[in-house]
């Protein structure tokens, strides 16, 4: 069965009698307990922001330019009884960090995503910009993974790729943002020139970080995705 972001399905007479209704926010809202009179629990599945990648400086002659990824987000999912929760509950989706700017400019850290207080989990770190220079490598900072802060379960994210580059090869790789447990790292590039970093993958991914060989032009990393909360409602059977 496919649940298609941004929509609410309800299915009659699942699960043995069950009824169940998927309420996807993908962005910012209020879950109103009066709207669903008939459920019983609810699981809930929060993902937070992905970090941005940083971008890269234009090298000169003999110099390359490889940013870090962005981190990717944490994830935290709990079992809840719907009469034990407030009238309403607040739901907060955390935005995907700002990739940084052509230049040795860092990403931007993603949003911390929430179900009231009680199913929280941070964005990822954003990805450290990646500066012109002549060693034999170069490197931007990877962007640290998001946690779950509240809930049953709580796991982190996947931390973003260090950016990395040799001189001599003729060639650079972008890093990869890093993954969540709803979302695969970026995509990378592997070029002869400079190369933007990849956007993250939904939900939750990191920006991948730019990449710049040697006399190439500067370019942006990657913005990372924006974070979801899941609410998965289960009511008894015959409920209508």
């Amino acid at each position: 069965m496919t649940f298609v972001a941004g929509t609410t399905l309800t299915a009659a007479n699942l699960n043995g009698g069950f009824e169940r209704e998927l309420i996807v926010f993908t962005s910012s809202g209020t879950f109103t307990k009066a709207s669903y009179p008939w459920a019983r629990y609810a699981r809930v599945r929060v993902v937070g922001g992905g970090g941005g990648g940083g971008g890269g400086e234009a090298p000169g002659a003999g110099e390359i330019s490889c940013a870090g990824g962005g981190g990717g987000a944490g994830y935290a999912e709990s079992l809840l009884t719907v009469s034990a929760l407030g009238t309403s509950e607040t739901v907060t989706v955390g935005s995907g960090g700002a990739g940084g700017a052509a230049g040795d400019n860092n990403g931007s850290a993603g949003g911390t995503s929430s179900f009231g207080s009680l199913v929280v989990a941070t964005g990822g770190g954003g990805g450290g910009g990646g500066t012109a220079e002549a060693p034999a490598f170069a490197n931007g900072t990877e962007g640290s993974e998001g946690s779950g802060t509240a809930g049953d379960i709580q796991l982190a994210g996947m931390e973003g790729d260090r950016g990395v580059g040799i001189i001599g090869l003729g060639r650079v790789m972008t890093a990869r943002g890093g993954g969540t447990i709803l979302s695969m790292p970026s995509q990378i590039s592997y070029t002869s020139s400079s190369a933007a970093g990849s956007d993250g993958n939904s939900y939750g991914g990191g920006g991948g970080g730019a990449a710049c060989d040697e006399s190439a032009s500067a370019k942006a990393g990657g913005d990372g995705a924006d974070g979801v909360v899941i609410v998965e409602l289960f009511g008894g059977s015959g409920a209508s």
